[in-house]
């Protein structure tokens, strides 16, 4: 059977999601982080040698990377649902926004956030937008053009796209009152039966509204 080996907090919380609105049958192991480190525990580590979440095993096989356990559940359990074919007229947004998720929007957030940890007390914020502000200015334009970022229905590319978009449990969380049409995307989210049941899952006791 499949089995998602999910740590708390983390990008693992996706996959639970994608079963969920696929309706794909799966085992749930739950890991909990160090609570001084906020590191993954060393079973958890050891699942794959990437040592990072989310990992996946199915009989034999065990997969990392969010974007490969979630074409390979499509492919395998969903019988092409939650995709974009060739011939959709979504077809090459859907490809940008499954691989912009966590090839340039989580580097740029996280490299934002290193380079204003490092930034000198008082010292000036730069005038000119960081790499996520202008990622962020791409989301909330998509976002206005359509409810998805796909299109009109949800797709694997909005699964991927919500962790970094988030409100962040880990560090501060970004305001993102200049930013209504993203704020709208979360409550559709936070407001389907199958995020709400995969999050209760995941995360029992953490709030499921996004905004």
């Amino acid at each position: 059977m499949l089995t998602i080996h999910h740590l708390g907090v983390s990008q693992s919380e996706r996959i639970v999601w994608l079963c969920e609105e696929l309706g794909v049958p799966y085992a749930l192991k739950l890991y909990v982080r160090d609570p001084v480190t906020r590191a993954a525990p060393a079973e958890y580590r050891a699942i794959h040698p990437a040592g990072t979440a989310p990992v996946i095993t199915d009989g034999d096989l065990t997969l990392s990377e969010s974007g490969a356990i979630i074409e390979y559940i499509i492919a395998k359990y969903g019988e092409g649902r939650m995709a974009r074919a060739p011939d959709h007229p979504e077809f090459a947004s859907y490809l940008f926004w499954l691989h912009y998720a966590n090839g340039s929007l989580m580097p740029a957030i996280m490299s934002d956030r290193m380079a204003a940890a490092a930034r000198p007390a008082g010292a000036p914020i730069p005038a000119i937008p960081t790499r996520s502000e202008r990622g962020l200015a791409m989301v909330e334009a998509r976002l206005g053009q359509a409810p998805y970022f796909a299109g009109d229905e949800l797709t694997a590319a909005d699964v991927i796209m919500l962790f970094p978009l988030r409100p962040s449990r880990l560090f501060e969380p970004r305001d993102l009152t200049p930013y209504p049409n993203l704020r709208a995307w979360l409550r559709r989210i936070s407001e389907r039966p199958a995020y709400q049941r995969a999050m209760g899952q995941a995360e029992p006791g953490q709030p499921i509204a996004l905004v």
